[in-house]
């Protein structure tokens, strides 16, 4: 006979309930979090055949992963969806293992999908990655305001490249000796926090480096390595979603909406789903403002009418959509610039330890009768061949729907220029000045 058993999951205990299939109570138990008295709990309480229900929360992978070899099911659900629970007026831990039993039961428990264990990594990688970037920025800011209170302007180069820190040692020399003491504090700890987050980009690029959806990725408009290892750690296996917009819908890129016989509200974006990803692809999103392709039309035509941040939320999951089309059809994205593409996969192969070969670019040479300048510059490679060098798949002719979308937005220009070989001029930097201290001004 098959039972159901509720798990209310806590850091430190687990409350257990068990019910049998007419939902009558069978037992319950009270268990310690730890591996070895998990471990012993199922030895000694759980069937083959049991059907288990728990809340998402921080250590409910881990407890899952204990116990799943002892029971039929595992189904975790999401406490935000969990209105039984979430609006229960009488809230007790043994009520909600309770009502977690039953509900599974009657099979009205609403599941998360379930990440494979290269997925589990991934996410933890990128979580980790992102907890240590916002430390530092929070480091950064720190140091940034001792500065501010003490009317010492910044450097017009950025304060923490090298430059900078050169810079920021001789003003160290002029502070007082805490404020002196606090920055060197804070510059030791952001040594410590950028070697951290330097390995951990080190062991994404060297997992990104032998999958090839991660090169698919890339070749969307502002996209780089870690924010397509964001993406796919967050979506996981693009075949659950029926689409390109459930794929929107489950990172909250959406409107919500909420509607009652004929009136309907549509309101905010419902920011669903991991924060981090959806962050991240606003960000991308913010790169392409200036891109000649059907993406920075896009862009434009919609900041125009509704203002730029509308058209940068808008445009990120406008990249939803188009990741899980290039996933789902084993495809790059068609209207890629040649240059910056060819030198996203090159970093992603050179980092994950792979060949470095030569691109293509001939630097130094005389520019041709095209440019009529006569500066140094180099050839980019078509679109296609930047794509054959990394071993991409070759692109088949756009359909007809496609092709008159490019006619519309008035790309035909655009989209000939891919398949040509282009020359640009090479625009060396200028050198960054620093600027003096503050006894240096005075002195001057």
């Amino acid at each position: 006979m098959s039972r159901w058993i509720g798990l209310d999951l806590h850091k430190r205990v687990l409350e257990v309930c068990i019910v049998n299939d007419v939902g009558a109570v069978e037992s319950r138990h009270r268990v310690t979090v730890t591996r070895e008295q998990l471990k012993a709990f199922a030895q000694d309480h759980l069937h083959s055949e049991d059907r288990v229900a728990v809340e998402a929360t921080t250590n409910t992978w881990p407890v899952v992963e204990l116990l799943r070899p002892f029971v039929a099911e595992i189904v975790v659900s999401n406490p935000m969806r969990t209105a039984a629970i979430a609006e229960a007026k009488v809230k007790t831990d043994k009520v909600d293992a309770a009502t977690l039993a039953q509900l599974l039961r009657a099979q009205f428990l609403p599941g998360v999908w379930q990440p494979d264990a290269a997925t589990a990594q991934l996410r933890q990688l990128t979580g980790r990655r992102s907890a240590l970037v916002g430390d530092a920025t929070a480091i950064k800011n720190r140091i940034h305001a001792i500065l501010h209170q003490r009317l010492i302007p910044n450097p017009s180069c950025k304060l923490f490249c090298q430059q900078g820190k050169e810079w920021l040692q001789k003003v160290l020399l002029e502070l007082e000796p805490d404020d002196r003491v606090a920055i060197e504090r804070d510059l030791h700890l952001l040594e410590e926090l950028e070697a951290g987050i330097a390995e951990i980009e080190q062991r994404i690029f060297c997992i990104g480096g032998a999958d090839h959806r991660l090169k698919l990725l890339i070749t969307l408009p502002g996209v780089d390595v870690l924010c397509a290892q964001t993406l796919l750690a967050a979506l996981g296996d693009v075949s659950r979603f029926p689409d390109g917009d459930h794929a929107a819908s489950y990172l909250g890129l959406v409107p919500s909406t909420k509607q009652s016989a004929a009136h309907i509200y549509h309101g905010p974006i419902t920011k669903a789903g991991r924060g981090h990803a959806r962050w991240m692809l606003v960000e991308a999103a913010q790169h392409v403002a200036n891109h000649p392709g059907p993406l920075g039309v896009f862009f434009r035509r919609l900041a125009s009418k509704k203002g730029r941040n509308v058209a940068v939320v808008a445009t990120a999951r406008k990249l939803v959509v188009l990741a899980f089309e290039l996933l789902r059809r084993d495809e790059p994205y068609r209207y890629a610039l040649p240059r910056p593409t060819s030198q996203k996969l090159s970093r992603l192969r050179m980092r994950s330890g792979g060949p470095r070969r030569v691109t293509g670019c001939s630097k130094g040479t005389r520019a041709s009768a095209k440019l009529s300048t006569g500066e140094p510059c180099r050839t980019v490679k078509p679109l296609m061949t930047v794509y054959a060098d990394e071993n991409l798949p070759s692109l088949p002719p756009p359909p007809d729907g496609e092709r008159r979308l490019q006619r519309r937005a008035q790309l035909a220009a655009f989209v000939a220029s891919l398949a040509e070989p282009q020359v640009r001029p090479i625009r060396r930097r200028a050198a960054t000045s620093v600027a003096p201290t503050s006894a240096e001004t005075v002195d001057a």
